[in-house]
């Protein structure tokens, strides 16, 4: 789409953004609210563990309380600067690939972001299929990514096996907050079976639709699962290096709830 055009499909998005969330009655079909103390619902969440992605410096652990813990009705993801399987730097990432996978309807998480130059929090979900099919075919649902050496801006991303950022084909947006890091925002997406629509605070600020060429392009009829995760580093949060002296710096989660329709 032409920039023009997409400047005024987002315009009267914003104007009609209420009647399209309101068409239909939501249902909370899943949700964390963090009204408990200690480790991580294990009921609900997944621990990803290790060096896993993107050139981060950041090792993944899993039942440490150092980096996971739920704490005055929050969740709050530590990462640290120490010395841990070889890395030097620990965090946590959190999913739900073998509690919850869901097809369509609202993701909504109230968080807090981290400060400092490296870290790199996301709130995002991957094909339940990425075992069988590989990463971009199972699609990703950039939710909010943040990088600390750009305090200032939110990212939505969204990427398949036609639309990626490897090819340089990726589809996304951006929209910026002067005060992203310093208090609690309600960030969003509403996943249709022809398009998703990304919030910041209710307002929306990028959607991306299927373009009708096909699964490459558009896998997103199929179920995804939920991650939350704190990176330090790599490919993109690490571009203008890391900042030692903010550590340790938490990531901090108020609630995460899913809706969907009602039929």
């Amino acid at each position: 789409m032409k920039p023009i055009l997409m400047k005024c499909f987002l315009a009267l998005l914003l104007c009609f953004f209420p009647l399209i969330i309101n068409a239909q009655e939501l249902q909370l079909v899943w949700s964390d609210e963090f009204d408990y103390e200690g480790l991580p619902d294990s009921t609900k969440w997944n621990y990803e563990t290790g060096l896993v992605r993107n050139n981060e410096s950041q090792y993944y652990t899993d039942h440490r309380l150092e980096n996971a813990r739920v704490e005055d009705g929050k969740l709050i993801i530590t990462a640290r600067k120490e010395p841990y399987e070889g890395a030097e730097y620990t965090s946590a990432s959190l999913n739900t690939k073998k509690t919850f996978n869901f097809t369509y309807g609202r993701i909504e998480v109230r968080a807090r972001l981290p400060k400092g130059r490296g870290v790199w929090p996301a709130i995002w979900t991957l094909g339940s299929n990425i075992d069988s099919v590989g990463w971009p075919a199972c699609g990703e649902i950039d939710i909010m990514e943040y990088v600390g050496s750009n305090p200032d801006t939110i990212y939505a991303n969204v990427h398949t096996r036609d639309y990626n950022h490897n090819l340089g084909t990726g589809r996304g947006d951006k929209i910026r907050h002067e005060h992203a890091s310093d208090e609690f925002h309600v960030f969003a997406v509403d996943w249709y079976h022809d398009q998703l629509i990304f919030s910041i605070e209710g307002v929306p600020y990028f959607a991306c639709k299927d373009n009708g060429e096909g699964e490459g392009a558009w896998p997103f009829t199929k179920p995804q699962f939920l991650l939350i995760n704190l990176a330090i580093g790599g490919s993109w949060g690490g571009q203008q290096g890391i900042d030692d002296s903010v550590f340790p710096v938490e990531y901090q989660i108020d609630y995460v709830r899913i809706y969907q329709w009602k039929e």
